[in-house]
């Protein structure tokens, strides 16, 4: 549990620092923070309010959220919102990039943690496997419909689109791939004692 929770306020403050350094976001940053310029309320919590939404899709797709989910909703985007109440914006090309690569590394590290965690998927992630299981769309069909769909609509609302949307895009898939095997609680524990027998847990 202080797993999942430590990864969702670092998954939701990498966010913020995105926000942050003004290069650009991710798909779902960029639909809310679309969302925000239009109706004047924080990008954190408008990113509440759509994982709540998002939520509610789970509905028709069958799909059942774990305590992770519940979490995700609630912590995610309060911890933008702290961030960027709390962090102010980069200033100089500089250090946007470094804010910027800085935030892809937290983002993906904080994936490992609560995905790791293994308490159930994010509604967005839910969301993607429920459209796989109930429509038969291939994973990668689904995520890149539903996030070109939000990208889209929430650039032509405001929010914010550049070269950290095309880094996050490329740089988050292998970063995670990399975290997840490390930060997995499910993961085979072996004994640390040298030449100790390598024993799997039942």
């Amino acid at each position: 549990m202080l797993q999942l929770l430590i990864g969702l306020a670092l998954y939701g403050f990498g966010c913020g620092l995105m926000i942050d350094a003004g290069l650009g976001v991710d798909p779902w940053t960029v639909f809310a923070e679309g969302l925000a310029a239009r109706t004047g309320i924080g990008v954190g919590w408008i990113t509440n309010i759509v994982g709540l939404l998002v939520l509610l899709l789970w509905i028709p797709l069958r799909q059942r959220p774990g305590v992770g989910t519940v979490l995700n909703v609630l912590l995610v985007g309060t911890a933008i919102q702290a961030t960027i109440t709390v962090v102010p914006p980069a200033e100089g090309l500089l250090a946007q990039v470094l804010v910027l690569l800085a935030a892809v590394v937290v983002v993906a590290i904080a994936s490992g943690l609560y995905i790791g965690a293994r308490f159930g998927p994010g509604p967005r992630d839910g969301l993607m496997t429920g459209m796989h299981e109930r429509l038969g769309w291939p994973i990668w069909a689904a995520r890149l419909s539903v996030e070109l769909t939000v990208l889209v609509i929430g650039w032509l609302l405001g929010g914010t689109v550049g070269i950290g949307t095309v880094v996050f895009a490329l740089g988050i898939g292998p970063l995670v791939h990399i975290a997840l095997p490390l930060l997995d609680s499910a993961r085979p524990k072996h004994s640390a004692r040298p030449g100790a027998a390598q024993v799997e847990p039942a």
